[in-house]
C-alpha cells in the first residue's frame, strides 16, 4: 500500500510539473502586452476570481502588492453586492476563470463594461465569454488535471498561480524593485526587520560605550574594555573625535610580544584609521562590512567623526539581525 501512495503523489507531481513546463511556450507578446498594461497602470491592479481560482487570485493579488504593484482581491459575489464601489477608472481588472464561464464574474461585466477599465483575463478556454470580453488574454488552459477523475482543480490551479508569479516577478524586474523595497512591506517580517533596523537603534551609547584617551594605558584599558564587555575600546581625542581601536584581538597579538604592559600606552599600540560606521546606516550593513572585513565590532561615528556609539556581532545577534 505504501508503494502505492508514493506512486500517487508522484504521479500528481508529474502531472502539474508537466502542465507548468506546457506554459513556457505560451509567454508570448501577449504576456508582454499583458505586463505592460500593468506597468502603466495609474491606479491598482484588482483581481478578482471565484471558488479555487478566488484562492489563487487572493494569492497573486498578495504576491503583486508585495512586489511593488499595489493590488487587492475582490470576491465576485461581494463585487455584485457593493464591493465593486473598490474599483476606479484608473485601476486594471485581472479576471481568472479556468472555465472562462463563472457565472458571478460574467454578471458583473456589463458594470466592469461601464466603467471602461481594461481587463487582462486568465482562463483555460480561449472561445469563453471571459476570454472574449477582456483586452488581453492569458491561456493557462492544462490538458488534464492531476485529480484521476479529471474534476478537482489541481494542475489547472497550480498553473493558474505560476502564470501569476510570473507576472509579478517580471513586473518586479521593470520596477527595478529591490530587496530594501521589500523590507518595507514586510516590516514585521524577518526581512524587513534586517533590512530596515537603523544601527542607531541598537547601538551602545553613553556609558556604555568602551571610550578611552589616547594617553590612557593598555592596562586600564583592557580594565575598561572588560567592564563594557563589547570586546574592545576606542580611542579618541578630547573632542571624541576617533582615533583608533584595540581589540582583544589585538590584546592577545600584544601579549605574544610583550609580557610587560604596564607602561605601554593604548595609542602606540591601537589600530589607527580603523573601520566606522554612522548611525543611519541599516544594521544589516554593519554586519556586512564586520563579515567581509573580519571584525567582531565598530565604532559608531557622526558626519564629523566624532563617536557617538559602538556595536558588535552580539548587538547584532540580539536584535535578530543575524
Amino acid at each position: 500500500m505504501d508503494k502505492s501512495l508514493i506512486e500517487i503523489a508522484k504521479t500528481v507531481i508529474q502531472a502539474e510539473t508537466d502542465s507548468i513546463l506546457k506554459l513556457k511556450n505560451r509567454i508570448d507578446n501577449n504576456f508582454v502586452k499583458a505586463c505592460q498594461l500593468l506597468v502603466s497602470c495609474q491606479g491598482k491592479v484588482v483581481v478578482i476570481g471565484m471558488g479555487k481560482s478566488g484562492h489563487i487570485g487572493r494569492k497573486i493579488a498578495a504576491t503583486l502588492a508585495s512586489t511593488g504593484t499595489p493590488a487587492f482581491f475582490v470576491h465576485p459575489g461581494e463585487a455584485g453586492h457593493g464591493d465593486l464601489g473598490m474599483v476606479n477608472v484608473d485601476d486594471v481588472l485581472i479576471v481568472i476563470s479556468y472555465s472562462g464561464e463563472s457565472d458571478e464574474i460574467i454578471a458583473l461585466l456589463p458594470a466592469i463594461k461601464q466603467l471602461n477599465i481594461p481587463i487582462l483575463a486568465m482562463t483555460g478556454n480561449t472561445k469563453s465569454i471571459i476570454a472574449k470580453v477582456a483586452n488581453i488574454h492569458l491561456d493557462v488552459s492544462v490538458e488534464q488535471e492531476a485529480c484521476p477523475h479529471n474534476l478537482t482543480p489541481t494542475s489547472s490551479t497550480t498553473a493558474a498561480l505560476v502564470m501569476g508569479d510570473a507576472i509579478a516577478i517580471t513586473l518586479l524586474n521593470a520596477r527595478g524593485f529591490t530587496p530594501e523595497d521589500f523590507a518595507k512591506s514586510h516590516p514585521s517580517g524577518t526581512l524587513g526587520r534586517r533590512l530596515l533596523t537603523l544601527v542607531s537603534s541598537i547601538m551602545k551609547v553613553g556609558d556604555d560605550i568602551p571610550l578611552v584617551a589616547k594617553e590612557t594605558t593598555l592596562v586600564e584599558s583592557i580594565l575598561v574594555m572588560s567592564q563594557k564587555s563589547l570586546g574592545m575600546v576606542i580611542i579618541a581625542d578630547n573632542e571624541d573625535s576617533l582615533q583608533g581601536i584595540f581589540t582583544d584581538g589585538d590584546l592577545r597579538r600584544v601579549l605574544e610580544k610583550n609580557t610587560n604592559i604596564q607602561d605601554v600606552l593604548i595609542k602606540d599600540v591601537m589600530t589607527q584609521d580603523c573601520k566606522s560606521i554612522g548611525p543611519d546606516k541599516p544594521a544589516l550593513i554593519a554586519f556586512h562590512m564586520m563579515d567581509e572585513n573580519r571584525l567582531n565590532s565598530l565604532p559608531v561615528v557622526d558626519s564629523n567623526n566624532q563617536v557617538i556609539g559602538a556595536i558588535n556581532m552580539h548587538t547584532l545577534m540580539q536584535a535578530k539581525i543575524i
